[in-house]
């Protein structure tokens, strides 16, 4: 849940390479997260199985290792999968009473979010489509974007994405088509900050690449309505600084296991507006590293933190 922080927490925020030094005086500090929980189906489908009972468990202890207040989730099957996930993480006393299921091309496996948050507008994207050589193509699963109220004061806008895996792909390159899934979600970014340009938004999910590619690139955009990397690492006791002011610190950032290559590589990312950057609170984001990570999925979840008071 939102924690409130005592009047004399004085907190110092990198943010787009500027510090910003404020006080919270009874701020709510609240948690977003995002997982791809690797087909998160009860029933098997389409080639793809079931989820074992024990993957479930090793799932929900995850997500209560989190505490986030907001999860995007990856992979899910039908509403009613998601709905048992929801009912199981209440029987364990983690409550999520607001939830968003959008579907996609992809017949099995969708995004979803929980929220303990009311959600106050919703604006699904399911029907995405881009041309590619000539050749009219669909988004494999639709983008979710959503509003949320934390409270009286404090509003924020999430969308979330699982863009084309790097798998090989009959229809074209992998890497081509991802490209053009991010050129899409980056156009309904744009859109929305052109309308709103001091919002709080935030981008995140599964987008199959890494830092430098042309997918992320796109995504991340540049200028005003550029978006900042938080970059949540490990939280096993590094405190590594970057060698050069250009290079990220060596810290532990991996979210994958991509087991034909035998790579272990960032993949999961949560961005934000210029805007949400503002209220971002850094040293409590992080990526979940426990025992027995890869019995719930091939992804390790992620989760940022953010003051509920515009900056």
């Amino acid at each position: 849940m939102p924690m409130n922080l005592p009047c004399n927490a004085l907190l110092l925020v990198f943010s787009a390479s500027i510090f910003v030094s404020r006080f919270a005086c009874g701020a709510e500090l609240f948690r977003v997260a995002t997982y791809n929980v690797n087909n998160y189906l009860n029933e098997p489908s389409e080639g793809r199985p079931a989820k074992l009972e024990e993957s479930k468990t090793q799932i929900r202890k995850n997500i209560r290792a989190l505490n986030a207040d907001v999860i995007a989730l990856q992979e899910v099957g039908t509403p009613r999968d998601l709905l048992e996930l929801r009912q199981s993480l209440q029987n364990d006393g983690a409550n999520y009473s607001h939830w968003e299921w959008v579907p996609g091309a992809d017949p099995v496996i969708h995004v979803a979010v929980l929220s303990r948050f009311p959600v106050t507008a919703r604006r699904p994207h399911t029907n995405e489509s881009f041309l590619l050589y000539g050749r009219r193509m669909q988004v494999s699963r639709g983008f979710a974007e959503l509003d949320f109220r934390v409270n009286e004061r404090y509003l924020f806008t999430l969308m979330t994405a699982h863009l084309k895996s790097r798998r090989v792909s009959a229809r074209a390159d992998e890497s081509e088509l991802r490209e053009q899934e991010a050129l899409l979600l980056r156009g309904h970014i744009e859109a929305f900050l052109t309308n709103n340009p001091s919002a709080n938004l935030i981008v995140l999910g599964d987008f199959n690449d890494t830092k430098d590619s042309a997918a992320i690139r796109a995504i991340r955009g540049h200028g005003k309505f550029g978006l900042v990397d938080t970059r949540p690492s490990e939280r096993n006791g590094d405190a590594v600084f970057a060698f050069t002011p250009r290079t990220d610190p060596m810290t532990v950032t991996w979210t994958h296991y991509f087991g034909k290559e035998d790579t272990y590589s960032r993949i999961d990312y949560i961005m934000l507006s210029p805007g949400m950057a503002r209220e971002w609170v850094p040293n409590e984001g992080f990526v979940l590293a426990t025992p027995n990570w890869g019995l719930a999925s091939d992804h390790r979840p992620i989760v940022a933190a953010f003051w509920a008071e515009n900056h």
